[in-house]
């Protein structure tokens, strides 16, 4: 399948919006150090639609999180590609955010961008109890977990964009999984009916809090 007919399948009649995505990203990714000179010609197949078909793995009207959006990843195609998602794109930077809000509007996209960091009390406190959280390329899963699963609601997932590296992460990071709440990590692969390479991301369910036992009553 070439990278047109993937495209046009992918993002159906929203096709130029994503064409229009790679084009701001191809006039002013590099220099604003958003994506290095290299990834300009490969775009689409690398960073667009491995980005878009992670929607896979999110039902119908989910609420998402994208920590660490950066240049847009996964969230700005996720939008593109599944407007029925209620998606919020969570950036630190101040030049990223400023770039994430032009893209919204140019785009004319509904989403809603907020600086901040998921580990910050603030940023838990405002966007807890997403259905799905999501990051591409932020950091190992044992710090994800750590940073990501707070801000997912109970039986959620986190949702994160992994290469090759992914079963040797899970193996590593087990343990740290575990104790930030995390169960049950899958490794799945997005997008094979239209890419070449499919997207491989880890889903992670966060565990319902214990209930703590009542403390029993002494007798008088």
């Amino acid at each position: 399948m070439s990278l047109e007919q993937a495209a046009k399948r992918v993002f159906g009649e929203h096709v130029d919006q994503a064409a229009g995505y790679v084009e701001l990203l191809e006039r002013h990714g590099v220099e604003r150090g958003l994506i290095g000179p290299r990834e300009v010609e490969r775009l689409w197949e690398r960073h667009v639609l491995n980005s878009a078909v992670i929607g896979e793995q999110m039902p119908e009207g989910a609420r998402v999180v994208d920590v660490g959006s950066g240049a847009g990843l996964p969230g700005v195609p996720l939008a593109i590609a599944r407007p029925d998602l209620d998606i919020v794109l969570l950036e630190p930077m101040a030049r990223r955010v400023d770039w994430l809000a032009e893209v919204a509007e140019k785009l004319e996209l509904p989403i809603t961008i907020v600086r901040g960091r998921a580990e910050e009390r603030p940023v838990r406190e405002q966007l807890g109890g997403a259905d799905i959280v999501t990051a591409r390329a932020v950091a190992p899963l044992a710090r994800l977990a750590d940073w990501c699963l707070p801000l997912v609601r109970p039986d959620g997932f986190l949702v994160a964009l992994k290469g090759a590296s992914a079963a040797d992460e899970i193996d590593r990071d087990g343990a740290a999984i575990k104790k930030a709440g995390g169960a049950d990590p899958l490794i799945v692969e997005c997008g094979a009916a239209v890419l070449e390479v499919p997207s491989t991301v880890v889903k992670i369910r966060r565990l319902p809090a214990a209930t703590k036992p009542r403390a029993r009553s002494k007798k008088r």
